[in-house]
C-alpha cells in the first residue's frame, strides 16, 4: 500500500510541476527599437518623383529593415520657403532621433533651427551646415552629370543629331555643377555638338520645365538632360508627347531612375527617358539614419557621396542605350573614380 501511495504522490508532483511549466509566461517578442526619424521636404513636394522622393525611399527602406513601427517615420510638406523652420520646428518639438532636410534652400533654416534645439540632430542633403548636430551629405553631380553627357554625346552623334540641351531649375552654383558635367562629358566624346542651356527659376512648376522643353527641342534639340526637381517632368512629359506621336526626343533624369515616368507605350513599357544621373540620396538618408540609431551619428562631418563610392552615376539598367554605349560610359566611370580623369566643377565662359 506504501507503494501505490508513493507512486501516485510522485506523479502528483510530476504533473504539478509539467502544469506550472505550462503556465509560465512565454518571454515578451523583443520589442521594435525605440528611434523615430522625420523628414520636411522642400517645396518640390514628397512625390516630385526626384529629390524628396529619393530621400524619402531612403528613410522608408531604412525603417523596414529595423523594424520601425508606422507613425515612427514621417514627413511635413512644405508649400513654400516659408514652412522651413515651422516644420523642422515642429519635429525638433517632437523630440524625434533624426531629422532630414534635403535640399541646399534649407542651408539657413536648419542653421537656425540647429542652434534653438542643440540636443537634436539633424541631416541636410545637398549643402553643408557647420554645426556640431548637423551632419551635411554632398554630392560630386558633376562627375554624374559627365556620365550622362557621355551617354547624350554619344546617342546624338550615333543618329546624326547636332544639338542636346540641359534644363536647370534655379541658377545656383550646385545646380550649376549638374551643367558643367554635362557639358565636359558631351564634349569629350563630339565636340562638334551643340548645348543649349536653359534655366527655369523653379523647382516646382512643370509648365515651365515643358515649355523651355517645347523651345529647346523646337530649336533642334534632340536630348535635354535636366536639374530641375518637379520643373524637369514638364520636360519628361514634353519628350514622351512628341516620340508618342513620332517626333522622337530624349529626356535624362535626375536624382533617381527616372525611366518609368518617361513611359508612353504602356503595352511595351518604352520610356522617352535615355538615362537617369543617379543622385544617391537615398543611400545618404538611410547610412546617416543607420547610424545614428546605432549612437554613431556624425555629427558635424560632411559626408561626400561620389563616382568613387558610387554615390553618383547611372542606373544599372539602361534599356534605351547601346552596349557600345554602356561600355564607353563605364570606362570613363573608372577613369573618374581612379582619379586619372577630373571634372570641373564649373560651366565653361
Amino acid at each position: 500500500m506504501k507503494r501505490v501511495i508513493v507512486a501516485a504522490i510522485a506523479t502528483l508532483a510530476v504533473f504539478s510541476m509539467a502544469f506550472v511549466s505550462c503556465t509560465q509566461k512565454k518571454p515578451a517578442a523583443a520589442a521594435a527599437p525605440a528611434f523615430r526619424i522625420g523628414l520636411v521636404t522642400d517645396i518640390g513636394g514628397i512625390d516630385d518623383k526626384s529629390f524628396n522622393q529619393g530621400t524619402w525611399e531612403g528613410i522608408v527602406r531604412f525603417a523596414k529593415e529595423v523594424g520601425l513601427k508606422e507613425g515612427d517615420y514621417k514627413y511635413l510638406q512644405s508649400a513654400a520657403e516659408a514652412d522651413y523652420i515651422p516644420n523642422l520646428s515642429t519635429f525638433s518639438d517632437e523630440k524625434l532621433d533624426l531629422i532630414a532636410a534635403p535640399g541646399f534652400l534649407f542651408e539657413k533654416s536648419i542653421s537656425e533651427v540647429a542652434d534653438k534645439y542643440p540636443n537634436n540632430k539633424y541631416l541636410i542633403i545637398d549643402s553643408v551646415v557647420a554645426k556640431p548636430n548637423v551632419v551635411s551629405a554632398v554630392f560630386a553631380e558633376h562627375e554624374g552629370s559627365f556620365l550622362v553627357g557621355v551617354a547624350a554625346g554619344l546617342k546624338a552623334k550615333a543618329d546624326g543629331k547636332k544639338i542636346v540641351g540641359f534644363l536647370g531649375g534655379m541658377q545656383f552654383p550646385l545646380i550649376e555643377k549638374f551643367q558643367a558635367g554635362f557639358e565636359q562629358g558631351v564634349k569629350a566624346v563630339y565636340p562638334e555638338c551643340k548645348i543649349l542651356v536653359d534655366y527655369a527659376g523653379d523647382f516646382s512648376a512643370p509648365d515651365k520645365g515643358q515649355a523651355i522643353a517645347q523651345k529647346q527641342f523646337n530649336a533642334g534639340a534632340y536630348i535635354i538632360f535636366h536639374a530641375a526637381g518637379g520643373t524637369g517632368n514638364g520636360m519628361i512629359k514634353e519628350a514622351k508627347e512628341r516620340t508618342a506621336k513620332g517626333d522622337v526626343r530624349w529626356a535624362i533624369g535626375v536624382d533617381k531612375d527616372q525611366y518609368t515616368d518617361g513611359i508612353y507605350d504602356e503595352a511595351n513599357k518604352k520610356s522617352a527617358v535615355l538615362t537617369s544621373m543617379m543622385k544617391r540620396v537615398d543611400v545618404a538618408a538611410h547610412d546617416v539614419a543607420k547610424m545614428t540609431m546605432e549612437g554613431k551619428f556624425p555629427g558635424g562631418q560632411t559626408l561626400v557621396f561620389s563616382v568613387a563610392n558610387k554615390g553618383v552615376g547611372i542606373p544599372e539598367n539602361n534599356q534605351n542605350l547601346s552596349d557600345d554605349i554602356v561600355a564607353k560610359v563605364k570606362e570613363f566611370e573608372a577613369k573618374i573614380a581612379s582619379g586619372e580623369l577630373k571634372v570641373s566643377e564649373t560651366p565653361a565662359k
